[in-house]
């Protein structure tokens, strides 16, 4: 496991080949660090599958709302949805959209964010400024490298569990 240095402030999401370990960029992006935390801890991003993996792109997850019904699962309705809470204000910043940063996801208001989120599967500046970075995948990214891609996935990988590392 790397060195996590802030257990608060970094995510655990436990994946079919293994943990992915993200640190948080509070002091970045506080709103959507803490609406990961709470989301995390209240269990809503469990069994949670990645709707949208475009290879050389990014792998996005976090319909909260539509992607956790085992049983229920429709793939395309997948991505529609976030969590009852507000959605959050933009907090753009000069770090880079690089290889293993967390994106939140939005629709075309930049106020628009709530629950979903991508990993940048390679340096996609042209993101820059237009979406909020607020973490980065500190380990596990051979992980995130392994999803299965598709829009959606015809068999969607899940993120099996979601914890923050200081309750782990």
């Amino acid at each position: 496991m790397a060195e996590i240095k802030d257990p608060e402030n970094t995510i655990l999401i436990e994946l079919k080949d293994g943990t992915v370990a993200i640190e948080l960029l509070a002091d970045v992006a506080p709103g959507h660090a803490e609406r990961m935390k709470e989301l995390a801890r209240s269990g809503a991003y469990d069994n949670v599958a990645f709707h949208r993996v475009i290879n050389d792109f990014m792998a996005q997850t976090g319909d909260v709302q539509n992607g956790n019904m085992e049983k229920d699962y429709n793939p395309r309705g997948a991505g529609t949805g976030g969590s009852d809470l507000p959605n959050l204000k933009a907090e753009f910043s000069k770090i880079p959209h690089d290889r293993g940063t967390l994106g939140a996801a939005r629709s075309q208001s930049p106020d628009s964010a709530n629950s979903q989120f991508f990993i940048n599967f390679k340096d996609n500046h042209f993101l820059n400024g237009q979406y909020t970075v607020y973490g980065r995948v500190i380990q596990g990214m051979e992980h995130v490298d392994a999803i299965a891609k598709g829009e959606p996935p015809a068999n969607p990988d899940r993120m099996i569990s979601v914890k923050v590392a200081s309750d782990a």
